[in-house]
């Protein structure tokens, strides 16, 4: 079984791709022992995806393959805000960190009536044997008046899924994966790994 790095130390945002990326060993950022912060300073999801990922790559001397995301909410009448900027909409760190950036995202919607959205995550490998691709997934909805359910991280509790017909967070995990733009993204992913395994 191949052992995968994972380029995060997001443990939610690990889970879903642990859930939807299987027949791998996958290796978290605290598993190689890795805690220094790394500057997204791209200006697209994919471009932070692959600092990240070749940052690892890097770090680890090319021995693992390493994939990284970056991922991000998209709304149409903001002009796609907050988009890569999602994680740190509101400046706000910490526990708050959502709940603050959910209420600007509600504040700057206010009176607004297009509500369309979507989220897009960039999936970038750097394969050990030298390859590297990216793989973008989308999932669109709308923003809600006001936040529902309980379940999942970020915006979910605002983004109203026309897949699932609930927010994210009114939907369970499993619901969310089956959809999901990370879900989308990494089915590429997984198709590519085989591919490379498949021509070894």
């Amino acid at each position: 079984m191949e052992k995968i790095v994972v380029a995060t130390s997001n443990a939610k945002k690990c889970k879903e791709i642990l859930a939807i990326l299987q027949d791998v060993e996958v290796l978290t950022l605290k598993d190689i022992g890795y805690s220094a912060e790394i500057e997204e300073n791209g200006k697209t999801f994919s471009e932070n995806a692959f600092i990240k990922a070749r940052t690892i790559f890097t770090y680890l001397k090319g021995e693992y393959t390493v994939i990284a995301d970056d991922s991000g909410l998209c709304v149409y009448a903001l002009n796609y805000e907050p988009s890569i900027y999602s994680a740190r909409y509101s400046g706000v760190q910490g526990e708050e960190k959502d709940r603050a950036n959910n209420c600007l995202l509600l504040k700057k919607m206010q009176g607004i009536a297009d509500r369309r959205a979507f989220f897009e995550t960039a999936i970038a490998v750097c394969h050990k044997n030298g390859q590297e691709f990216c793989a973008i997934g989308r999932t669109e909805g709308d923003i809600m008046q006001e936040a529902r359910g309980e379940n999942g991280f970020g915006y979910d509790p605002l983004f109203f899924s026309y897949d699932l017909q609930k927010t994210f967070a009114e939907a369970t995990s499993a619901e969310k994966n089956s959809v999901s733009h990370r879900k989308r993204a990494l089915e590429q992913v997984a198709k590519f790994l085989h591919n490379v395994y498949s021509n070894k």
